[in-house]
């Protein structure tokens, strides 16, 4: 029997009083890649333009990302926030998560009534808010915010790979693939390497310990 997927609503929107509330929605990407910074994104929907077929950003290709971008960079109101290598390796990738999220709400043009969050973890926001566990599958606001957040990371990526291409960051966004791996085995770590990631750790003693 074939497994039913859902696809997610403007129903939690709808229950906390929009389009009359202004609702927004937000999500994360770049908590687990060893380079790069920690994104969010803050979506206002424009509830007589919403997009058809917004989804979890980890279930559409990447030209259906593409397109769907676009779309709602188009028909919403919406804001990004990031959080720096450095704020990563000081606060860990929780607490700069948290904060690049706090910092993608701020900077939206207008105050916002609610906010739902993807996850399990709420940043201390000015506003009410709710987390939502696969919230990315269940709010087209978080599905579009998990859109334009993933599209701008992987393009930031895509940038930071022609000034260190060894890592093939246009091609895995600074997660620990095989290739990002062996690429930092043979030529070491660049400036935009999360040191206080183990793998990164490791390197950085494994270095210290053959120039001792």
């Amino acid at each position: 029997m074939k497994k039913k997927t859902t696809k997610p609503t403007y129903l939690l929107e709808s229950a906390l009083g929009g389009p009359e509330r202004i609702i927004c929605g937000v999500d994360e990407v770049g908590r687990g890649p060893l380079a790069g910074p920690v994104l969010a994104a803050a979506v206002i929907l424009n509830p007589m333009f919403i997009p058809h077929n917004l989804n979890d950003s980890k279930k559409l290709s990447v030209k259906k990302r593409k397109e769907l971008n676009t779309l709602i960079l188009n028909s919403a109101e919406f804001a990004y926030g990031e959080a720096s290598l450095e704020e990563i390796d000081e606060l860990n990738i929780l607490q700069a998560t948290m904060l690049a999220m706090k910092r993608a709400v701020n900077n939206l043009p207008r105050k916002v009534d609610h906010i739902l969050v993807d996850g399990n973890n709420l940043p201390d926001f000015d506003a009410a808010a709710t987390s939502v566990i696969k919230g990315d599958q269940k709010s087209v606001s978080i599905a579009a915010a998990s859109i334009i957040a993933k599209v701008k990371r992987d393009f930031l990526m895509k940038s930071l790979s022609k000034l260190y291409p060894e890592y093939g960051w246009e091609r895995n966004s600074g997660y620990g693939t095989k290739e990002h791996m062996e690429a930092l085995n043979l030529v070491g770590l660049s400036p935009f390497h999360r040191k206080s990631f183990k793998p990164i750790r490791n390197l950085i003693y494994q270095e210290n310990k053959v120039n001792d």
